[in-house]
């Protein structure tokens, strides 16, 4: 006998405007389907009966009657969910064929039939077939007067890596249950299998530990927190939050209905003030100490050396691992410093104790932080876990089954997939969501820094620096990182991820033959519908002026590519005034070879449209061919060398994507300028950033020569290293010479060595950050 299970429809009927493409087309999809053929004709789903046939799981059947209920809703006909064999309607067929994480879908005109061998293939088609109907089918309101038709098609789609991820802070600003499960929802909508919980930082302790109850109690509140930058001002106004063990448990659960995991992070042994503050004999001076209100590092760890330390971390990783059911638990080893390690009796007689020393590669106190680590992950192999840590954890001697997760830039990844150990990539020029996704940052929410547009998330391939086959399959997947130093809000966490993580969804889920940027972007306005029937809050830059700046160095310019989200004309200005509808009409890129300021506009029905304005300064080199002597830090190289002769100048943000930065080496390039132009200055465009261990350089040489191999020097200038409350900027150093038109120029400048005594990180090496060379 079929057991039916009636999910009967609402009588409320609301027409909305959106709707999905027509059913002749390719259905806009994302992450898209790796193999997808279209058909005539299509099938009429509303009102259809869902068969389920060889499925037990009580999830899967659970997410089919969900979707049934939608379904009946939106369309207002009702779907009956049926056991059994298949009938004309919508089946849904166990094939254990199918790889875990697989599905097949297969729309007749006389019915649909799903495919899959798991839990997770049957939610990424439900999710599929969703976004081939109308977008009410999210809006829990009932739209009969819409096509409930799919189209005919068959859909064999598997992910590409098996780990796709969405990292979530709770530590620096707290989200309740509800609102960590909005943010699951966001994952599941882009077929995400992994959440990577950050529970545990220097600003607050977010977790339920039964044995160390003062953890919540005391660490989980701040006396207040800094207000935006101005690092000595605090609101005074205690913040806390935490989650008990049961709500933790019910989160999981709520995720692993959507086949979602949930890796927690205890981060140690750094990034533990809250612990500290809560248990002072934890750390090397017993204190006192404070959950921190501020952001950055803070040089207060937890006692390497001290027995009881070790004791605690494994009795908190117990809790955590019984709590979670997940392969892995995140241990964090990220920006733990070693000063007090380097001071403290304790750590050294237990540096001595295990034998540690300095060698070429590390000191002995990195070697004690991989004790540190290497014991837990020890011992939660006890418990049947794996560990995870940053790519700091190769500082020293990595743990042999330790997962890297590499986020400064991809070397930490490409070093550990050489060496064999596991590694999920989240570099934060690609995948850290708290930094800024728009140029005009006076817009945008207040933030952390940086710029990390949809474009550059949707081109990132981890296998375009790791190309050894061998590497290549320790390369688990990749995760983008939502930081919330300055994220306090559930609307700003949304704005931050949207649409972004639809990007990152096909870097994780697309196969490289399929990543297709204008149809992704094509693909957005249907999905920004999504969100507005779901009431997301996203961000809409992409629906304004998206620009490519490039060097072109046949014609010696600056082109400058405009595009925006569909076919919506572009209209723009060379000469600084204000464009409208008269103004030229964008058709093909423009060449900048001078000062001047592009603004253009957007034409778009029922949308405010931002200004987009770019201003390129004067510089005779625009444009010329630059050649490195010295390599910039790694994940600071961004557009070098040809950012230096762009015409752009860089915001305060460091790591914005203008600048190039140096450390514990000298920069030095050279300028083909090709022998006709005359010129009697060399200026380099600088960053003054203190707080940042960027300083200015020691002293700017400029050389020239007519055959790039044989160079004089033309002259130089000396920078004095400045005072503790010398201001911060953008600074230009500017080398002047009797006018001259040899062919090459050579520009060298030489990095602070030792930072001043003043500096919190006093004695060590500052950075040096150019975004331009300008000749005049």
């Amino acid at each position: 006998m079929k057991n039916p299970l009636t999910i009967m429809a609402a009588a409320a009927a609301v027409t909305l405007a959106a709707g999905c493409a027509p059913k002749a087309q390719t259905p806009d999809i994302i992450p898209f389907p790796n193999s997808l053929e279209m058909h005539g004709g299509t099938f009429n789903a509303a009102g259809a009966t869902f068969y389920c046939t060889g499925i037990d799981d009580p999830l899967t059947l659970a997410a089919v009657e969900k979707f049934a209920g939608e379904l009946s809703l939106a369309s207002g006909m009702t779907s009956k969910v049926e056991t059994g064999t298949s009938g004309k309607g919508i089946g849904f067929i166990t094939d254990p064929s199918l790889p875990d994480e697989a599905y097949r879908i297969d729309v007749k005109k006389s019915g649909v039939k799903v495919k899959a061998s798991s839990l997770n293939g049957f939610i990424y088609a439900l999710q599929t077939l969703r976004q081939m109907l109308p977008v009410e089918i999210y809006g829990h309101k009932t739209a009969a007067d819409k096509d409930w038709s799919l189209p005919c098609l068959t859909i064999n789609d598997a992910p590409r890596f098996a780990y796709r991820g969405m990292h979530l802070d709770v530590s620096r600003h707290f989200f309740s249950t509800d609102e960590v499960k909005k943010y699951i929802d966001m994952m599941s909508i882009h077929k995400m299998n992994t959440l990577h919980w950050h529970l545990t930082d220097d600003q607050g302790w977010r977790i339920e530990i039964r044995k160390y109850p003062r953890l919540t109690e005391v660490g989980s509140i701040r006396k207040g927190t800094v207000i935006r930058k101005e690092w000595d001002r605090y609101d005074g106004i205690p913040y806390g939050g935490y989650y008990t063990q049961e709500q933790i448990k019910d989160v999981i659960e709520y995720a692993a209905a959507q086949g979602i995991t949930i890796i927690p992070e205890i981060d140690l042994p750094g990034h533990m003030l809250a612990a500290l503050t809560a248990y002072p004999k934890l750390g090397c001076t017993g204190g006192p100490y404070e959950v921190w209100g501020r952001w950055g590092v803070a040089d207060d760890v937890l006692c390497a050396g001290n027995e009881e330390t070790m004791v605690f971390l494994e009795n908190v990783l117990a809790e955590v691992a019984e709590l979670f059911p997940s392969e892995y638990i995140h241990i964090g080893g990220d920006e733990c410093p070693k000063v007090r390690w380097e001071k403290c009796p304790v750590c050294q007689a237990k540096i001595q104790e295990l034998g540690l020393k300095d060698d070429g590669d590390f000191n002995a106190e990195h070697y004690l932080q991989s004790y540190v680590m290497e014991r837990m992950e020890k011992f939660l192999a006890t418990k049947g876990k794996k560990i995870i840590g940053w790519d700091e954890i190769l500082e020293g001697t990595p743990g042999p089954d330790a997962t890297v997760m590499s986020w400064r830039g991809s070397g930490g990844g490409i070093k550990a997939s050489k060496m064999g150990h596991d590694v999920i990539m989240v570099p934060n020029s690609y995948f850290y969501f708290d930094y800024y996704q728009a140029p005009d940052t006076e817009n945008e929410p207040f933030g952390i820094g940086g710029y990390v547009p949809i474009e550059k998330v949707y081109s990132y391939d981890p296998y375009t620096e790791i190309t050894e086959p061998e590497a290549r399959k320790h390369i688990l997947g990749i995760q983008a990182n939502l930081w919330t130093e300055y994220i306090a809000t559930n609307a700003h966490l949304e704005y931050m991820a949207l649409p972004r993580q639809a990007a990152l969804s096909e870097v994780q889920w697309c196969q490289p033959a399929v990543k297709d940027w204008d149809r992704f972007l094509s693909s957005l306005s249907h999905e920004a519908a999504m969100y507005d029937i779901m009431g997301y809050n996203y961000a809409k830059t992409v629906f304004q002026i998206i620009s490519k700046v490039s060097v072109n160095h046949d014609r010696n310019c600056v082109e400058v590519e405009l595009s925006t989200q569909g076919d919506a004309p572009i209209r723009y200005t060379l000469d600084g005034s204000m464009p409208d509808h008269n103004s030229t009409l964008y058709t093909e890129p423009v060449g900048v070879t001078g000062g001047t300021t592009i603004k253009a506009i957007v034409e778009r029905d029922n949308m405010n449209t931002r200004l987009y304005s770019q201003t390129f300064c004067e510089n005779a080199a625009m444009g010329r061919p630059v050649t490195l002597l010295t390599e910039p830090q790694g994940r600071y190289t961004f557009g070098a060398p040809d950012s230096f002769v762009d015409g752009l100048r860089g915001s305060r943000e460091f790591g914005s994507g203008s600048w190039s930065g140096w450390y514990e080496t000298p920069m030095g390039a050279v300028i083909d300028m090709g022998g006709e132009t005359r010129y009697s200055s060399v200026a380099l465009g600088t960053l003054v950033d203190k707080g940042n261990d960027i300083f200015p350089p020691v002293n700017v040489i400029v050389s020239t020569s007519d055959n790039g191999a044989d160079f004089t020097e033309a002259g130089r200038v000396s920078i004095d290293v400045p005072g503790e409350k010398d201001p911060d900027g953008i600074v230009d150093y500017t080398v002047s010479f009797p006018e001259t038109a040899a062919r090459y120029i050579k520009i060298t400048a030489e990095t602070v060595t030792s930072m001043p005594a003043w500096h919190a990180r006093g004695g060590a090496p500052g950075f040096l950050f150019v975004d331009e060379i300008i000749v005049k």
